[in-house]
């Protein structure tokens, strides 16, 4: 995390990269820091390192952030369920999109712009 914080971008690229392969070791950590955090970017890298652990454990924290008013969030929160890809994580996607009339791709878009 001290590397993810650190002014120099590209230290805190190494750090997102090193934490990426063991995210699923510190979930719960990574969630408490996600709710630490003040620094939006920071944030939605963290959400990005929750959904990428795979792991069963983010689920109730993913569902929270899909319904969160930061379209960033609720993208990550997404693409987090599409990975953790259970039937509950597809029945929560879907029920998004039929609620929000966007696709995965839609919101991605709206976010580049």
């Amino acid at each position: 995390m001290t590397m993810m914080k650190n002014r120099d971008p590209q230290i805190q690229e190494e750090g997102f990269h090193l934490l990426e392969s063991h995210a699923s070791d510190y979930v719960h950590e990574l969630i408490e820091e996600f709710n630490n955090e003040t620094d939006h970017g920071l944030r939605c890298w963290l959400l990005e390192l929750i959904g990428s652990a795979k792991s069963p454990v983010a689920f109730d924290f993913l569902a929270i952030q899909l319904r969160s008013e930061d379209e960033h969030f609720r993208y990550w929160a997404h693409r987090g369920l599409e990975i953790l890809d259970t039937k509950e994580a597809r029945t929560l996607r879907w029920e998004a999109q039929a609620t929000t009339g966007l696709s995965l791709e839609e919101t991605e878009e709206n976010i580049e712009e």
